[in-house]
């Protein structure tokens, strides 16, 4: 008869084996840990963590590193890294007029990549899930190829979103309300049995960016990446991820980072949401493309090929009169919202994610000249801007990683007993 292990000794153990493998997550890769080290900063035993990395040796979580050189008597110790031979997760975003999908290994590396880059998003909802649960079934397949287990999935959607129930409560660029998204997605072959999840896209976005710290040019890449901070996200609507402590912040029913409809003019034009001078009418892509007198494309994002950033951002190289004055007045509305933000949350930085990215050029001045009139702190400590380490990909790079993080939180389910 087998054995029924306690279920308080499961729970120590769970933690044990959560607490080794976030010190080896969270070291610098020159100096990986050894079995010796992580005892002397866990407090545990020798025994206790040899016992445990075996079975994240033997899992697929850890991998042990070759010897270093010996510069003395005894023999080095090996140190010990994540290992992306085995587990992975994958992450899709389903934009405005887009999809991305991507399967990260448990070391944070893209092992497969694909994307749709046009899109109808005044389609059906059930038509554009089963798109994107097709391209879904694409990645899987490259997955399998290198022989990766995909232990979950998650889908990075724009909107108000009810992850509990798997739900998009309402997404008012899409056009979509009450969309049960989880239960639409588990109708196709491919997703059969495999864990699912939706979430916000900004609030997957922060996820990535902690997921991921660093910027995009070597000299900031070198900064410690701030733990606190509200990053700008989005294409047509502007969203924002927030985080504090290093933990992405999702308010009491999910529903937080609707940034676009922060009022920033009480008498501005009105804003897609029915309200009138919301940052979204100033800063979001059509908006941009309407106060620069452009055309308003059907295809805004960027994944369309010559998407609305690219565009803005090509304009703007050239000098065009009316780029440049939407630009400023984007970025001083962008002052604005983040300023009361800023104040209210008493976050470290602002980070320009999504569209904001690639328009960082423009963006910075106006946006920080708001920010250091009107957030109070300033006046002891400035608001550092940056732009996301992420790029384009953040969204679907943070619902993998929000897989991973809960392989790393608990790895148990996955070890032989």
């Amino acid at each position: 008869m087998r054995t029924v292990e306690p279920a308080r000794q499961r729970d120590l153990r769970e933690r044990n084996l959560a607490t080794l493998l976030e010190r080896v997550a969270a070291s610098d890769p020159s100096a990986a840990p050894s079995r010796a080290g992580l005892a002397a900063v866990t407090g545990m035993s020798r025994a206790t963590v040899s016992s445990l990395v075996d079975a994240l040796l033997a899992g697929g979580l850890l991998e042990e590193l070759p010897p270093p050189p010996r510069t003395g008597a005894g023999r080095p110790a090996n140190g010990l890294r994540l290992s992306g031979s085995r587990v992975a997760a994958l992450g899709v975003e389903l934009g405005a007029d887009h999809l991305v999908a991507c399967v990260r290994d448990l070391t944070g590396a893209v092992r497969a990549r694909a994307s749709v880059p046009e899109i109808d998003r005044t389609g059906s909802p059930d038509l554009v899930l089963r798109a994107s649960a097709d391209l879904a079934a694409d990645v899987l397949g490259q997955a399998a190829q290198e022989g990766l287990d995909v232990v979950g999935a998650a889908w990075a959607v724009p909107g108000l979103v009810d992850a509990v129930a798997g739900r998009l409560r309402l997404a008012p660029n899409l056009g979509w309300r009450d969309v049960p998204v989880l239960d639409l997605l588990r109708e196709h072959p491919a997703l059969a049995g495999l864990p699912l999840a939706v979430d916000n896209e900004a609030a997957l976005a922060a996820v990535a960016e902690l997921w991921n710290p660093g910027a995009h040019d070597d000299d900031a890449r070198a900064r410690p990446a701030p733990r606190s901070f509200l990053l700008v996200t989005g294409e047509v609507g502007i969203g924002g991820g927030v985080a504090l402590d290093g933990r992405v912040l999702r308010g009491q029913r999910g529903w937080s980072g609707e940034l676009g409809h922060v009022t920033v003019d009480p008498d501005g034009p009105r804003c897609g949401c029915g309200a009138r001078g919301c940052l979204e009418a100033y800063a979001g892509q059509e908006a941009l493309l309407a106060r620069a007198g452009l055309p308003v494309r059907p295809r805004t994002s960027r994944g369309a090929v010559g998407g609305t950033p690219a565009l803005l951002r090509a304009a703007a190289e050239v000098g065009h009169p009316g780029v440049l004055e939407a630009l400023r007045d984007a970025g001083r509305a962008l002052g604005v919202a983040l300023s009361a933000a800023v104040n209210l949350l008493d976050v470290d930085a602002v980070v320009l994610g999504g569209s904001c990215a690639p328009l960082a050029p423009w963006l910075v001045e106006p946006l920080t000249a708001e920010l250091e009139e009107r957030v109070l702190r300033g006046r002891l400590l400035p608001v550092e801007v940056r732009v996301s380490a992420t790029g384009a990909d953040a969204s679907v790079m943070g619902a993998a990683a929000l897989v991973l993080q809960d392989v790393l939180d608990a790895p148990g389910a996955l070890l032989t007993a």
